[in-house]
């Protein structure tokens, strides 16, 4: 496994503003889109491409073309922050879906539901803002290299060592983050985190601590 750490000012910039609990929902899924932007750009950064003749309003030239378009993989629901600012980026790209709850008792994924093109010899990017535990993300990446992807790419926007050491088993796995964050508590929430990714896109009252994964 490779772990990659974003290193850039602005994205430091958004993920403050993302911790701050006090960011209401639209501007969280605002700040969430650009750092996912960011994060695309890193992410694709391993693409082949081939050489390409073109012509421009003045004259021939080469360029190039991403050989393969990679498989868009989101983890419902707090993967849905990220999916656009990839769409952007891969317009042509096939998008999946995957749903994975973590058992809050034990950690444990619960699998219910999945929608994803054929991965078989293909660059796979999942999109899971936070990586806790690490459990989901075993889930999913069992998923796919039991269908035979050629590579996963796991983006997220925080990481737990504890999570990124549960993944390090697949050698075959990068993942990109904004930030590896200290540690996990007693219930498996990222610290110091941002809390529950889905909660604070998507709900009108407080953040809550939580960081599902």
């Amino acid at each position: 496994m490779r772990l990659v750490e974003l290193d850039h000012p602005v994205a430091r910039d958004m993920l403050t503003r993302m911790r701050d609990s006090g960011t209401p929902p639209d501007e969280f899924r605002r700040l969430g889109s650009g750092l996912s932007s960011l994060l695309a750009f890193e992410a694709t950064r391993h693409l082949g491409t081939h050489a390409v003749r073109v012509d421009t309003p003045l004259e021939a030239t080469f360029g190039e073309l991403v050989t393969t378009q990679p498989v868009i993989v989101a983890v419902l629901r707090a993967g849905l922050g990220m999916l656009d600012a990839f769409t952007r980026v891969l317009p042509s790209a096939p998008v999946g879906f995957v749903a994975v709850r973590r058992d809050e008792r034990t950690a444990r994924p619960v699998w219910y539901y999945d929608s994803v093109p054929d991965p078989s010899g293909r660059q796979v990017l999942v999109l899971d803002p936070m990586l806790a535990t690490g459990g989901t993300s075993s889930g999913v990446l069992d998923f796919l290299y039991g269908r035979d992807a050629s590579g996963v790419v796991l983006v997220t926007i925080v990481a737990a060592p504890e999570g990124v050491s549960a993944l390090s088993r697949h050698e075959r796995l990068i993942v990109v983050t904004a930030a590896v964050d200290r540690d996990l508590d007693s219930k498996w929430y990222i610290r110091p985190g941002l809390g529950d990714y889905g909660d604070r896109m998507f709900s009108e009252g407080p953040p809550s601590g939580g960081c599902p994964d």
